[in-house]
């Protein structure tokens, strides 16, 4: 498998086509207010940058980084086509990620993400990458379907 983890707008129809996949996976997990994942015009905005993941000109996957300040990034929207999961395409793009977060000088690179058993891969990704779990940061507040993580870098 060859990966291309490119930046892209995520306005482009096959994008946005994946971003709603992810969006409606989102949305049947967990209540309205625990879904903190971002649509395509939040996704576009100035303090964050969006990657695509292909193989071989296939859309498989995306992620984005958001700026929180000068120090500290939040991962937001990672995804993976559901037919490439266990794979490895999770690692390589949070390998992507923490070397971009490097390059730019943070510090810290947080997420949230859900806090049931459908996200429990997504903890073990983290974990072994050295995420730890964390208070809420930015604009979280304390919800029981959530869970937020930090790695320091």
């Amino acid at each position: 498998m060859a990966l291309e983890i490119q930046s892209e707008d995520p306005a482009d129809p096959e994008i946005t086509a994946l971003l709603n996949v992810h969006l409606a996976f989102m949305n049947s997990l967990s209540p309205p207010e625990s879904v903190h994942a971002l649509d395509v015009e939040a996704l576009r905005a100035s303090n964050i940058t969006f990657w695509t993941v292909r193989d071989q000109d296939a859309l498989i996957g995306c992620v984005a980084l958001k700026e929180l300040d000068g120090s500290h990034g939040e991962i937001k929207s990672m995804h993976t086509s559901q037919s490439k999961r266990g794979q490895g395409i999770a690692q390589s793009i949070l390998e992507h990620l923490i070397s971009e977060a490097k390059s730019r000088g943070y510090k810290r690179l947080s997420l949230e993400t859900g806090n049931i058993e459908a996200f429990y891969p997504a903890h073990r990704l983290y974990r072994r990458n050295g995420f730890v779990s964390c208070e809420p940061f930015a604009d979280y507040k304390p919800d029981s379907f959530s869970i937020c993580m930090t790695r320091e870098l």
